[in-house]
């Protein structure tokens, strides 16, 4: 059996679900005033589902987004960008939900086959998105969240500012906190041993510009739960 038929076999049952709700967000006729606040808390709801599909990961596209947001808010993005960017970052793993449970899952060294099925879930995830118009943009900087600055990155291998500026802040906020350091609980400590990270990686994985505007919002970040962020900055991009 080919992998993309034995892929599609195994398409998680929440895509569907999500499908619908995207649909129905596709399908208001919103006015212009509030067209960005109601996408905005519809497309919460359609990460509610997707923690529920990869519990091991639940809140990951909320912080991711927050993280985002500080980054583009500093490099001065427009409000448009940003609402884009915000909705981008909250469902940038939804391609995961493509693959075999098995696969989306795993925490164990993959064999090469199952490591490039993985690397195909950033196009996947913009091929499920790129249909619902109030989504378009968000799918094109899904699609480019795992280029790397040097050109070894995934699905297209793209490098530099060839990468859109906005999935290359969508990788560093993605990167930023989906670190995790063993027998390290405390936040702020967390927080900084990722920003070193982040920091190591800087002209190789992430737009070495990026990285220090992140660093220079250290302050903002490393007592930040940016769950809270989050939940603060939900009406503001207009």
């Amino acid at each position: 059996m080919l992998m993309g038929q034995h892929i599609c076999e195994q398409i998680h049952t929440g895509v569907i679900t999500i499908q619908a709700m995207l649909r129905k967000i596709d399908r208001l006729a919103l006015p212009l005033a509030s067209r960005h606040d109601v996408e905005s808390i519809l497309v919460r709801q359609v990460t509610k589902e997707l923690d529920r599909a990869l519990p091991w990961q639940a809140g990951h596209g909320r912080r991711t987004a927050a993280t985002s947001e500080l980054i583009g808010q500093a490099v001065g993005l427009t409000p448009r960008e940003l609402h884009d960017l915000k909705l981008a970052a909250l469902i940038h793993d939804i391609g995961l939900l493509m693959l075999p449970a098995h696969l989306a899952e795993s925490r164990d060294s993959l064999d090469p086959e199952a490591y490039v099925a993985i690397q195909n879930h950033p196009r996947l995830g913009a091929t499920l998105l790129e249909p619902f118009y109030f989504l378009r943009e968000a799918s094109i900087l899904i699609a480019h969240h795992h280029e790397r600055w040097d050109g070894s990155g995934y699905p297209y291998g793209i490098r530099g500012p060839f990468i859109p500026l906005r999935s290359r802040i969508l990788a560093i906020a993605d990167a930023f906190d989906a670190i995790r350091i063993s027998e390290v609980s405390n936040r702020v400590t967390r927080n900084i041993v990722a920003l070193r990270i982040i920091r190591v990686a800087a002209g190789t994985q992430f737009d070495p510009e990026l990285v220090e505007t992140l660093c220079q919002l250290k302050k903002s970040i490393l007592c930040a739960d940016l769950l809270e962020i989050s939940e603060r900055n939900f009406f503001n991009l207009r």
